[in-house]
């Protein structure tokens, strides 16, 4: 493990004050993404990272919108006025772990822009048809980050 990446593995849990977070998390986590593992029907993956200002060990469900090993998170919160906590945690801890299914990832964040954005968000609106009234409503240019995998010599 490099000196960046927090040992997930030991830190202490800290459920998220969302009943409904809370409840998705601990299904999809028990049964390997089989239960609460969609939203819509659509397919959902779990982030765990490290809480900015906590310190301790945060997870919360996002679309699954995945690209040849890259996963795309949108902050959008449902086009809340304000970025969600995940993206502040992201931000000041860029390494995570990523459930997909019984399949788990260690990836680094890292927010994209320009072009790069503009293409993340053709990508991330064919999964999920509700980004472009999220971005109306939220009043605020919303974040994308790719989650992409750590290169081996950073483990």
């Amino acid at each position: 493990m490099s000196r960046r990446e927090p040992d997930l593995a030991a830190g202490q849990y800290l459920p998220s004050p969302s009943e409904r977070v809370r409840e998705q998390v601990a299904r999809y986590e028990a049964t390997n993404g089989r239960e609460g593992g969609t939203l819509e029907g659509r397919p959902v993956v779990i982030l765990t990272m490290t809480g900015a200002t906590s310190g301790k060990i945060r997870k919360t469900p996002v679309m699954r919108i995945e690209r040849d090993g890259t996963y795309l998170a949108v902050a959008s919160a449902a086009g809340a006025p304000s970025h969600p906590a995940w993206y502040r945690n992201l931000i000041a801890h860029p390494d995570l772990r990523l459930q997909d299914g019984a399949e788990v990832h260690r990836l680094r964040a890292r927010e994209v822009f320009g072009d790069e954005k503009a293409e993340a968000w053709k990508l991330a609106e064919s999964r999920w048809p509700h980004f472009p009234e999220y971005r109306t409503r939220a009043g605020r240019e919303i974040p994308i980050l790719f989650l992409e995998p750590v290169p081996s010599s950073d483990q």
